[in-house]
């Protein structure tokens, strides 16, 4: 070999590592992540870590595939709006979108990056998709539950106190404008239940206390609390306000069950999560959000806390306990 090619080979050879570096830099991959929830959130921080360790499942090293930047915006709009414009102007590759409020802010401001929502009630009324089998824009993921929920809640809670004649539906109109998606189901049930249903509208911590107390000065009241962005991230407030005013209440989420509420039955959105790392892996692979289908839950849960049932003076029916995936103690 002559001299010259020898040192032109050499040189090449030294030179590799540097490439592969400068394209291993490149290719890393940047997710923005935003949540309509307050960091010290533990469910949400649940959520989060799900994500992080179903992607790193699929093959994917944090710090060296890829990078996260998170925003907990809790549930203000106003926050959450300000976050979805700095979150869209950082060019991230993908964004995770933790709830319906959420993903309506990050699409105001783009929809051109692909975006993958955790838990959405309602995305074809809420605008997010064409349709659940081809969404048809740059959004797609997971849904919390369908309609049929709304009398579910209620035949459960009637289940549980006989005595509730009287049931409210609790939610933020701010929050969750898809309330409409449960409400009509849960004035079916209450119907055929002799229930009479009350529609309670909170658009503000503050307003919590007022509206649960104005339901215990009627006996046998009881309440439903929809699962949104707003209840989720005031769960601590609401279950306490219930055991305050001896109103025996229904979730969506055990969390709120672990907090001390009474029931839920539910998704398990921590699942959701993990199933949105398997979607955001296959989009940066080169797939499309618009042909990727939204998917339902695949495991509902029905949680009960004994402990606060008896403090309700209720009897749980032992059809109820045997149904039950978990009894609280």
């Amino acid at each position: 070999m002559r001299r010259r090619e020898f040192i032109l080979l050499v040189g090449g050879a030294a030179a590799l590592p540097r490439v592969v570096r400068a394209q291993q830099i490149i290719q890393k991959r940047r997710i923005g992540v935003l949540m309509a929830y307050d960091e010290s959130t533990a469910q949400a921080q649940a959520w989060v870590t799900a994500f992080r360790e179903g992607f790193q499942k699929l093959g994917w090293r944090e710090g060296g595939d890829f990078q996260i930047a998170i925003r907990w915006a809790t549930g203000d709009k106003a926050t959450i709006t300000r976050f979805a414009k700095e979150i869209v102007a950082s060019r991230p590759d993908l964004i995770l979108s933790s709830s319906t409020p959420t993903t309506a802010a990050l699409l105001e401001q783009t929809r051109t990056i692909p975006i993958v929502f955790g838990i959405v009630t309602d995305p074809v009324r809420s605008g997010f998709v064409a349709s659940f089998p081809r969404p048809g824009g740059n959004a797609t993921g997971f849904t919390n539950f369908e309609r049929t929920m709304g009398g579910k809640w209620l035949e459960l809670l009637t289940e549980i106190a006989p005595s509730v004649n009287r049931a409210t539906f609790l939610f933020n109109p701010v929050t969750a404008p898809h309330f409409e998606y449960y409400l009509g189901t849960f004035k079916a049930a209450a119907a055929s239940l002799a229930v009479q249903p009350i529609v309670a509208p909170v658009r503000d911590p503050s307003e919590l206390e007022s509206a649960i107390a104005a339901q215990a000065r009627d006996a046998n009241s009881g309440i439903v609390v929809m699962p949104e962005a707003f209840t989720q991230a005031h769960s601590a407030e609401i279950t306490t306000l219930a055991a305050r005013y001896r109103l025996p209440a229904i979730y969506a989420y055990r969390s709120f069950v672990e907090l001390g509420g009474l029931l839920s039955y539910g998704s398990d959105l921590t699942d959701n999560f993990r199933r949105a790392a398997t979607y955001a892996d296959r989009i940066l692979k080169g797939a499309k959000p618009s042909e990727l289908p939204v998917e339902a839950p695949i495991k509902l849960e029905l949680v009960i806390n004994i402990k606060t049932a008896k403090a309700l003076g209720l009897t749980v029916p032992p059809s109820l306990l045997a149904s039950a995936d978990e009894v609280i103690e």
